[in-house]
């Protein structure tokens, strides 16, 4: 592979994460990490396994729409490992469109595994929190 085939595989990783949560498609989010992920999103949690971070995304985002925006990628490969930092606008809505936006990024170590890149590590950093509607 080249490194331009490997920077798009890792941009495909990323976004196979948004379409996971989005489409409520928990065998394909599974698919994005490593077995032994750590995940840091601050004040929304911490997990440690795809199944504990799988399960919790099931449960939080059961009965609500997201919408996960992914853009400015910054994707530096090492042979089997790389770097990802990704910027991320989510929408979340829920009964009676009363929702939050989410704006931050996620910085992200990435693994070459026998199935294809996985995110062994992330840190969500979130930059602003909106909530709206309500009424």
């Amino acid at each position: 592979m080249t490194a331009r085939e490997d920077r798009q595989d890792v941009s495909d990783l990323v976004v196979r994460y948004a379409t996971g949560i989005d489409r409520h498609d928990w065998p394909l989010f599974r698919t994005v990490f490593t077995d032994d992920c750590r995940l840091d999103y601050g004040e929304i949690g911490t997990w440690n396994g795809v199944d504990a971070v799988t399960d919790f995304m099931e449960l939080s985002h059961a009965g609500v729409q997201t919408l996960h925006r992914m853009s400015n990628q910054v994707i530096e490969v090492d042979g089997d490992r790389a770097r990802a930092r990704t910027y991320v606008d989510m929408v979340m809505v829920g009964e009676g469109s009363s929702g939050v936006n989410v704006i931050g990024y996620y910085d992200d170590e990435i693994v070459r595994t026998a199935d294809g890149w996985r995110i062994a590590r992330r840190r969500f950093t979130s930059v602003r929190l909106s909530t709206f509607g309500g009424g």
